[in-house]
C-alpha cells in the first residue's frame, strides 16, 4: 500500500490469491499463477501460439494431457480454448483427473493413442511433482511407468498416422512427458511458446497501464 505501485504480477501458492490481494489493494493484478487454481496468461499465448500455427483456433481439436488435477494450466487452457470455439480432450491417469471435470465440457479418455489420433494439438502438462507431496509420486507407480503409457516418444508420435501440434508449457520433463526428438520435432512450436509468452505478457500489462486514471501533472 505504501509504495502505490499501478500492478502487481503475482504468482501463488495458494489458489484465489490474485481475487484476494484485488479486494485489498487499488492495482492492477495480473494473476501469474494461483496454486493449482488457474494460469490465465498461459492460456492466452497458448492460444495465439495454436492460431500462429493454424492459422486458427475455432474447430481445433486440442488435447491436454498429462498431470490436469495439479495443473492451473489446464484449467485455463479449457475456459481460453472452449470460449475461442476450440474442442478439447483430456487424458491422464485416473489419479490424476478432476473429479466431474467433464461438466467443464471436455472429452476424457484415458487411452492416450486414442486421444492422439483424435487431436490436431496436443499440450503435454509436466508431472507436478512438487504440488504431489511426498517423493510426488504417490498416484502413479513410477516416472518410468507414467513415460511408458503417457509420454509421447518418436515411436507413439509415429503411430497416430497424421501430423500433429507438440506443445508444452515448460519446463519440459524430458523422457518423462515427451522425449526429446518430440520436444525438438519440426511440429513441435514449444520454443514459439516461449517466444510469444513474452510478446503476450507485454500485451497484458499495455492493456491494464492503458486503463490506469492519470492524475494530472
Amino acid at each position: 500500500l505504501a509504495m502505490k505501485v499501478d500492478m502487481v504480477v503475482l504468482r501463488h501458492p495458494d489458489p484465489g490469491a490474485a481475487v484476494f490481494l484485488s479486494r485489498h489493494v487499488n492495482a492492477r493484478i495480473v494473476n501469474a499463477g494461483d496454486g493449482t487454481h488457474e494460469h490465465p496468461t498461459q492460456a492466452l499465448l497458448d492460444a495465439y501460439s495454436i492460431r500462429e500455427k493454424l492459422g486458427k483456433v475455432k474447430g481445433v481439436k486440442v488435447l491436454i494431457a498429462g498431470d490436469i488435477l495439479h495443473s492451473r494450466v489446464a484449467l485455463s487452457n479449457i475456459y481460453c480454448l472452449q470460449k475461442l470455439g476450440a474442442e478439447v480432450m483430456l487424458s491422464g491417469p485416473a489419479t490424476l483427473m478432476p473429479k466431474h471435470i467433464e461438466r467443464l465440457g471436455v472429452k476424457v479418455e484415458p487411452d492416450l493413442d486414442k486421444a492422439l489420433k483424435w487431436c490436431d494439438v496436443a499440450n503435454m502438462l509436466r508431472i507436478q511433482l512438487e504440488r504431489q507431496g511426498g517423493d510426488g509420486i504417490a498416484n502413479f507407480p513410477s516416472l518410468r511407468e507414467y513415460a511408458s503409457v503417457y509420454g509421447v516418444d518418436l515411436e507413439r508420435y509415429t503411430r497416430i498416422g497424421k501430423e500433429i501440434v507438440i506443445m508444452h508449457p515448460g519446463p519440459i520433463n524430458r523422457g518423462v512427458e515427451v522425449t526429446s526428438q518430440v520436444a525438438d520435432h519440426a511440429n513441435s512450436i514449444i520454443l514459439d511458446q516461449v517466444e510469444n509468452g513474452v510478446a503476450i505478457r507485454m500485451a497484458v500489462l499495455y492493456l491494464l497501464a492503458a486503463r490506469i486514471p492519470r492524475q494530472p501533472v
